[in-house]
């Protein structure tokens, strides 16, 4: 069994001997063309995975999550979320914690303190909730439901089907055409929960997720797996007789890769997840920043109902910021950027990005008419710890710089701005 190669983002790989750390590691032959012809797929759908750097080097791009090759390696990607290179465990623990706000995973460790007590990669940590919603759902038990039946058999069970009866071939009328209802587990949900147990038994390389996907597997013996996906998860229901499936179902869809943005489907039987580290923050900060607002506010995501300019009548080049918040009369803007500043290197601008601000001067114009607040929202460093002093438009808006504190999650700063 090969051993993981855990990086984070825009660290090298390569397949030359090199010293392994948080940024570059060696990876084999056969792992480095898997990347290159996955990235050529990512690539054509504008969401490059990697870049070329020389003949025998890969940069990774801002993704998180374990990648999984079809030779076996798996590459765990952590959050670069410091510059120095951070402890592995604690990365690990941001990840996951990012992960159950953000897609609002309902985990069955108490408190925060729960997660650090599983030490391994994220697909083991995620196999592992699934096992235990499981777990719990088969003590409970597993939901079953009538299935009509129509069959020839030798003996007559349930209904006799006399049309089909009376069409019966000479020399088979000892055969009986019979209708009946089976009361069986072979149901949308336990499918797909048959089928995510078939793919931890086959991926898990943990001795107590091993064991426990093994037990859980000779009880369900009984459930067949899912032929189709997609089909099955429409299906799933979601009444109050269902209410105890509820709780595993995020973990299903994520096993199953149906509850990340970035799912790799191929021959190889592994799990790989990957999520795109902008995407992911922006979540997390509209999740928890929507507790830390006044009551009567409003944070609205997503939204895009202006566009730059006009084109023959039709709105051209949307404007869509990631946060408007809502208060009272007024309307501000709130744009989140992955990307690490330093609030004491002036003369490199603190690592600001123009291009953000012109972006930003955009939705001021069209959002705000040039009045109100602009706020751009970047993780909290040990550089960047306090929020930069306004940048003043002679428009008549101020733009903000401020830290979102990853562990105390919230924004710092902000309170200042919208008092209660």
């Amino acid at each position: 069994m090969k051993a993981p190669v855990t990086v984070r983002e825009f660290a090298r790989l390569t397949t030359s001997e090199v010293e392994p750390s948080i940024d570059c590691a060696q990876v084999p032959q056969t792992a480095f063309d898997s990347l290159c012809e996955l990235s050529a797929s990512f690539r054509s759908s504008g969401a490059p995975l990697v870049h070329q750097d020389g003949k025998r080097a890969l940069r990774l791009d801002n993704f998180v999550g374990v990648l999984e090759t079809p030779c076996g390696t798996r590459i765990e990607i952590l959050p670069k979320h410091t510059q120095n290179p951070a402890n592995r465990e604690s990365s690990r623990t941001l990840l996951r914690r990012m992960l159950n706000v953000a897609l609002d995973l309902p985990v069955r460790q108490s408190g925060p303190a729960g997660l650090e007590l599983f030490h391994g990669p994220l697909t083991e940590w995620v196999m592992q909730q699934f096992l235990l919603a499981l777990d719990t759902l088969v003590k409970r038990g597993v939901r079953y439901d009538y299935q009509r039946l129509e069959e020839e058999q030798r003996f007559l069970r349930g209904q006799l089907n006399v049309v089909a009866q009376m069409r019966q071939a000479p020399g088979r009328q000892h055969y009986f055409h019979a209708r009946y209802d089976l009361f069986t587990p072979n149901r949308a949900e336990n499918r797909l929960l048959r089928s995510a147990l078939e793919r931890v038994c086959r991926s898990t390389r943990t001795a107590g997720n091993w064991r426990l996907a093994h037990e859980l597997r000779s009880r369900l013996q009984g459930v067949p797996l899912s032929t189709d996906l997609p089909s099955d998860f429409k299906h799933w229901r979601r009444d109050r007789l269902m209410a105890h499936y509820e709780t595993i179902r995020p973990w299903c869809e994520l096993v199953l890769g149906r509850n990340h943005p970035v799912a790799l489907a191929g021959d190889w039987p592994g799990i790989s997840m990957l999520f795109p580290m902008e995407r992911l923050f922006e979540r997390y900060v509209e999740v928890l920043l929507g507790k830390q607002v006044k009551p009567e506010s409003r944070l609205l995501p997503q939204r895009q109902p202006k566009s730059l300019c006009e084109h023959r009548g039709s709105a051209i080049f949307r404007l869509k910021p990631d946060l408007l918040l809502v208060n009272g009369e007024g309307v501000s803007v709130l744009d989140c950027k992955w990307k690490l500043l330093n609030s004491s290197d002036r003369e490199g601008k603190y690592g600001l990005s123009q291009s953000d601000f012109y972006q930003l001067f955009a939705y001021g114009h069209r959002y705000l008419q040039g009045l109100g607040e602009l706020i751009l929202i970047y993780p909290r460093t040990d550089d960047f710890r306090e929020p930069l002093e306004p940048f003043d438009f002679p428009d008549g808006f101020r733009l903000h710089a401020m830290p979102f504190d990853l562990e105390g999650q919230r924004l710092i700063g902000f309170d200042a701005i919208f008092p209660a």
